[in-house]
């Protein structure tokens, strides 16, 4: 809420891919406009790639991901990018995993939470964490 709040697309978005996805930090930084996009539209499920098992992950992205990157994808960053979560630079081509977990920690520090118990790997574990509660 706090970062739809503040108009934080970008961040809004790559938070929820990375609830949706469960993707490693390198997968979901390294994810293109492609994988998620047909026809100027974004995609109800997503094919990824893994680079540790070279196996292609599918994923569902709901309705709240699918809007906060609608949002994002009209950022003028987006502008011509390949990449989801572009670089600043013309020689990195989108964000690190560096900065991927920088942007975790600013997120889990604004809501008052220990930035030392929550990390990158901790995004991947909150759906499956949210299923196991629901369905016991």
């Amino acid at each position: 809420m706090r970062l739809e709040l503040a108009e934080n697309y970008r961040d809004l978005a790559l938070f929820n891919m990375a609830i949706d996805s469960k993707l490693c930090g390198c997968d979901l930084v390294k994810m293109k406009v492609v994988d998620i996009m047909a026809s100027g539209q974004i995609k109800d499920r997503a094919s990824v790639l893994q680079s540790k098992t070279q196996k292609s992950v599918r994923f569902e992205i709901s309705e709240g991901t699918r809007a906060s990157v609608g949002k994002w994808m009209e950022d003028e960053l987006m502008v011509g990018s390949e990449y989801l979560w572009p670089g600043r630079f013309h020689e990195r081509l989108h964000i690190s995993t560096r900065q991927y977990a920088w942007i975790v920690r600013d997120w889990v520090t604004s809501v008052g939470l220990e930035a030392s118990a929550y990390g990158t790997h901790s995004m991947r574990r909150t759906k499956v964490a949210q299923i196991r509660r629901r369905r016991g």
